[in-house]
């Protein structure tokens, strides 16, 4: 048998606790996936995984197995990365979850990875959270917030905040706020996130300030109340990355420059290991450089009442 792909298929049976999910994965049936992980217990003489109608757990041996294969395939991928066939050069697939505002501003600049790398493969899994890097199969995540997985590398990336945001359209009606508490008075476009969704808080020159604000409009997709923003449906609370390109092209304005939103910490994690995949630590290394990049260039403020000449100059 294929022991490196038998002990693939075993992990993500594990990581996945279902045949069918890991059968939908790799384009084949039900059955196979089965007959793989029959044929691994064949090769050791051993029961791996204890089979009921509900659940898959495994066995001391089968608990033992994914310890040393887990090991084994990280020094496989190492083997490959480094006397592979394109003489060391990075190549394979980097799976990397990221939230929809930094996806919206990394697409671009990928470009110029690729292009350097022509072996190396990248797919963007788009989520505002990455639960589980493992069960998810991502080989690195950006994250905002300190992750509460300690098994988990993490490095710091940047300060990212949320900013008041709405079209030129919609301020040219009802103008813009210059306090928080204004907010009360405008159309607010709520992005659904929770119980929590329409309390909007502030931190500005009088200390914390917290508004419940309404509005007629409400979406719990990000680039959805984004475009109800450019359609100038009112005013949204929108983090820095998905507003960036809107902002310096004068689609959206940002309002309440004195008063500063949700600034979180933003972190590259990836699981800890000893071995990390060459193409792998290329990614991470190119998410740390674009990502402070992309920090110093958001800095730029582009506010409502600006001179679009000064702005250009």
């Amino acid at each position: 048998m294929d022991l490196i792909n038998g002990l693939h298929t075993f992990l993500r049976v594990v990581e996945t606790g279902s045949f069918s999910a890991v059968a939908r994965e790799t384009n084949a049936s039900q059955s196979a996936v089965t007959r793989q992980v029959a044929q691994l217990e064949e090769h050791f003489g051993v029961r791996l995984l204890h089979r009921t109608t509900r659940k898959l757990s495994l066995t001391d041996e089968g608990q033992d197995l994914v310890v040393r294969a887990r090991h084994l395939l990280e020094e496989a991928e190492d083997l490959e990365d480094t006397f592979g066939k394109d003489g060391g050069a990075p190549t394979g697939l980097v799976r990397v979850g990221v939230p929809v505002g930094a996806a919206l501003l990394l697409v671009p600049d990928f470009a110029a990875l690729l292009d350097k790398h022509p072996g190396l493969a990248v797919e963007l899994v788009v989520s505002e959270v990455s639960d589980d890097l493992v069960a998810e199969r991502l080989d690195v995540a950006l994250r905002f917030g300190q992750s509460a997985d300690t098994s988990l590398v993490s490095r710091a990336l940047a300060t990212v905040g949320s900013t008041a945001v709405a079209a030129p359209a919609y301020l040219e009606r009802h103008g813009a706020p210059e306090h928080p508490s204004d907010l009360l008075d405008h159309a607010c476009i709520i992005q659904d996130t929770g119980p929590d969704s329409t309390h909007w808080a502030f931190s500005g020159p009088d200390g914390a300030v917290e508004v419940e604000v309404t509005g007629s409009f409400r979406s719990n997709n990000s680039l959805v109340v984004r475009q109800a923003a450019l359609a100038g449906h009112g005013i949204a609370l929108l983090s820095d990355p998905l507003t960036f390109s809107e902002v310096r092209a004068g689609r959206l304005y940002r309002l309440l420059p004195n008063y500063v939103a949700r600034r979180r910490p933003s972190f590259v994690v990836y699981p800890s290991r000893r071995h990390l995949a060459q193409r792998t630590r290329l990614v991470i290394d190119f998410l740390i450089e674009e990502f402070r990049e992309l920090d110093s260039r958001m800095r730029d403020r582009r506010e409502w009442g600006d001179n679009d000449a000064t702005w250009l100059a």
